[in-house]
């Protein structure tokens, strides 16, 4: 069985970990600290970025880790951190993105996307791409994508209205920004093995996890019955998020693991963290269409 306890030790390691603020975020971020790795904790929010921080060195007082305000929502936001950490670090080893929104209403971001799609893809897209530079320098560098059961909601994305202008879905959106994640963590893997690069590139689903991402849901209303019966069911069987993170934990630091796999519970929504064949049809020609969009969207090459 897996264990944080038997992964290498990363002192000189850096990690970056998006929504590191609570829930699996925070998790990760806890356990990458743990194994020597200077952790930079992304959020939106200041205040609660550092208290997460201030959490985790309670139980670990000489972790090495830092706040640093990321906007997935927002382009601008996103060039801003990648040129602050520009200035302070040469190289990247370790990016999990795992922030993200679930069946929320209907909503902008500041670029104009659908609130899910340019948040949960778009965001990391930008983000990845403009980071790879540093990744490429990196000592055995990472990069862990999550993603969701949910992507089976959907057959594809719909590449000619992603934001869903036409007719808005709350879990139709969420699908398919998860079905996003999904081709782009295995575009990645894709383009580093054609290239011959050191990165890899992994998927991660944490399965039922009790966190603030079923009750921001339902605060938010725009899941409607199947947001509440979601949140009971997280509620009632789900893990905790020390548990739930483990398999984004394992993508990003089991020796064994090999680019390109994904990780998620061992029973779909509970268990210790395994890897799960990849099931999409017709992947190639998804993931040139959403390489195309996501470039033309952004306006960041990968």
């Amino acid at each position: 069985m897996f264990s944080i306890d038997n992964t290498p030790d990363l002192t000189g390691k850096i990690a970056v970990v998006t929504g590191a603020n609570s829930g699996l975020g925070k998790e990760t971020a806890r356990a990458f600290a743990k194994k020597g790795a200077h952790v930079i904790v992304t959020a939106r929010d200041i205040n609660k970025g550092n208290q997460a921080i201030s959490e985790i060195k309670k139980d670990l007082p000489t972790a090495s880790l830092e706040f640093a305000e990321l906007d997935l929502a927002s382009l601008d936001s996103i060039s801003k951190f990648v040129d602050n950490f520009s200035k302070k670090y040469q190289k990247l080893d370790y990016l999990i993105n795992n922030a993200g929104l679930m069946a929320v209403p209907e909503g902008k971001t500041k670029d104009g996307f659908e609130t899910q799609f340019g948040v949960n893809h778009l965001g990391h897209w930008a983000l990845t791409g403009q980071l790879l530079p540093f990744l490429k320098k990196g000592d055995q560098p990472r990069i862990v994508t999550v993603t969701s059961s949910a992507h089976h909601m959907t057959p594809t994305i719909n590449f000619k209205d992603p934001h869903l202008r036409k007719k808005y879905s709350a879990w139709r959106a969420y699908a398919q920004s998860k079905l996003a994640n999904y081709y782009f963590a295995l575009g990645l893997h894709r383009k580093f093995k054609a290239e011959k690069s050191q990165i890899k590139s992994f998927l991660a689903h944490p399965g039922l996890s009790k966190t603030n991402l079923q009750v921001e849901t339902v605060k938010q209303g725009g899941a409607g019955r199947a947001g509440k019966i979601s949140e009971d069911l997280v509620f009632k069987i789900g893990m905790s998020p020390e548990i739930g993170a483990l398999s984004q934990i394992r993508a990003a630091l089991d020796p064994k693991a090999k680019s390109g796999e994904f990780y998620a519970p061992r029973y779909f929504a509970t268990g210790a963290p395994v890897t799960r064949p990849i099931l999409r049809p017709f992947t190639n020609r998804a993931i040139k269409k959403l390489w195309k969009l996501s470039e033309k969207e952004t306006g960041v090459s990968i």
